[in-house]
C-alpha cells in the first residue's frame, strides 16, 4: 500500500513538473538530459529498502511467537535468490499467525511479504537455481528473533 501510494504521488509530481517545463523548450531539454544521466556512487537505492524498514518495525514485536525455517546467511552467491525467496515465503507464515492472533504488526508483515514476492516475481524470468541450493524446508527451524536477524543480514547482503 505505502509503495503504491508513493508511486502515484511521484507520478503526479513528475506530471506537474513536465507540464510547467513544456512551456519552456530549454527547460524541457534540460529535464530530459538530467533524466538520462546514469546514477553513480554509493547512493544507489536498494530494492529492499521498504522491506528493511518493515523488518525494523516488526523485529521487537512481543506478540509474534513462531518457529520458522531460517536459511543460512553465508550461502553461496548463486543460492542468494532461493535464500531470499525462502525468507519471504516464511514471512507468509508469520502473516497467517499474526492474522489469527491479531498481532499489532500484521500490516507491516503483510507489506514485507507483498513487496518481496512482487520483486521476486519480476526477477523470476532471469533466475536459475543451482542444484546445490537447499529447499526452504531443509534449513534449521529457529525462533522469530533469530529469523529476523538472519533475514536482515541476507537482505543487506543483497543490497551491496
Amino acid at each position: 500500500q505505502k509503495t503504491h501510494l508513493k508511486s502515484i504521488c511521484l507520478q503526479y509530481q513528475l506530471y506537474l513538473l513536465l507540464k510547467s517545463l513544456s512551456k519552456n523548450e530549454m527547460g524541457l531539454i534540460i529535464f530530459f538530459l538530467c533524466a538520462y544521466v546514469p546514477k553513480t556512487g554509493g547512493a544507489a537505492h536498494c530494492k529492499w529498502a521498504e522491506v528493511l524498514k518493515d523488518l525494523e518495525q516488526i523485529k521487537a514485536s512481543k506478540d509474534i511467537d513462531v518457529i520458522l525455517y531460517t536459511a543460512n546467511t553465508d550461502e553461496d552467491n548463486e543460492c542468494q535468490e532461493p535464500v531470499i525467496r525462502c525468507f519471504f515465503l516464511e514471512t507468509k507464515v508469520i502473516f497467517e499467525e499474526c492474522r489469527i492472533k491479531q498481532c499489532s504488526k500484521t500490516q507491516d508483515v503483510w507489506n514485507i511479504w507483498k513487496n518481496g514476492i512482487a520483486s521476486l516475481e519480476n526477477n523470476k524470468l532471469n533466475s536459475t537455481t543451482s542444484a546445490k541450493c537447499k529447499e526452504c524446508e531443509e534449513y534449521e527451524e529457529k525462533n522469530f528473533s533469530e529469523f529476523i536477524q538472519s533475514f536482515v543480514k541476507v537482505i543487506q547482503k543483497d543490497c551491496k
